[in-house]
């Protein structure tokens, strides 16, 4: 029932569509491997029925109409399902400052989800800045820009399901209400201020009510510079900004009426 409202059945893109992909593809280099990618779309509209004409694939049907080979599991290439997405969509910002749809002003987020259309995990945004935040203002953030207008593309993606057989869901335009807005705003203030009073080490998953702060690295030597509790120069880890399952739960919850 819950995958019924968050998936379609749609097997096959029209003859014309697959002729229109190839003709207007460019070559992208990921994961070793050479992948067909759609230009950016032109329009919102254009994005959209983009994200309609997978819903309801597996991740191997979508690899093989890309022309790349999907990895086993992610535990090498965890970036594999995103970039597949983006590939199909024609995302173009890459990992520049700003949204995945630039010319749209809109941000792509893939969302892995159980049978009953839960998020498996919390949702990366952006990377947090560890230096020179005091005066930076929310609105200017690049956690502002990066939600101002989500595409969700849930993935049906319980970790018992093989990779290739995880299923696209029917992805949704999504901006955030005024109490959504306050509430990312609030936790992205106080989790700024920590940061630049010398307080990193005390953050905790815990903090913030739909915002965390985690740290995000390849390893424990992938060190940058932040702010110690005495105003000093300190090498730590990199932190990222998600979005905890909450958040992305009601999120999900408010556009396909679940329970």
């Amino acid at each position: 029932m819950y995958l019924a409202k968050l998936t379609v059945h749609n097997s096959q893109w029209r003859e014309n569509d697959q002729q229109n992909q190839r003709k207007n593809a460019n070559l992208l280099w990921s994961s070793s491997t050479w992948i067909l990618a759609l230009l950016p779309p032109d329009s919102i509209e254009q994005l959209l029925a983009r994200t309609q004409a997978i819903a309801g694939l597996t991740l191997a049907e979508l690899a093989g109409q890309l022309e790349v080979q999907l990895p086993v599991d992610l535990k090498r290439d965890k970036g594999t399902v995103g970039q597949l997405i983006e590939a199909a969509l024609g995302a173009c910002a890459g990992s520049k400052a700003e949204p995945d749809f630039p010319h749209l002003g809109v941000e792509l987020k893939t969302l892995p989800i159980d049978r009953y259309g839960k998020p498996l995990e919390s949702t990366y945004v952006c990377v947090a800045p560890l230096t020179g935040t005091v005066l930076e203002q929310f609105a200017e953030s690049w956690v502002c820009r990066k939600l101002q207008r989500v595409l969700w593309v849930p993935i049906f993606a319980e970790r018992e399901i093989p990779l290739a057989e995880r299923i696209i869901g029917n992805g949704f335009l999504w901006q955030p209400s005024a109490m959504q807005y306050q509430a990312l705003q609030q936790d992205w203030e106080e989790l700024m201020e920590q940061i630049s009073l010398g307080g990193l080490d005390q953050i905790r998953g815990a903090n913030g009510k739909y915002l965390q702060l985690r740290p995000k690295a390849a390893n424990s030597k992938a060190l940058t510079t932040g702010i110690g509790s005495q105003g000093e120069a300190v090498q730590t880890l990199p932190r990222g900004f998600y979005l905890k399952t909450s958040f992305t739960s009601a999120v999900l919850a408010a556009q396909f009426n679940l329970a």
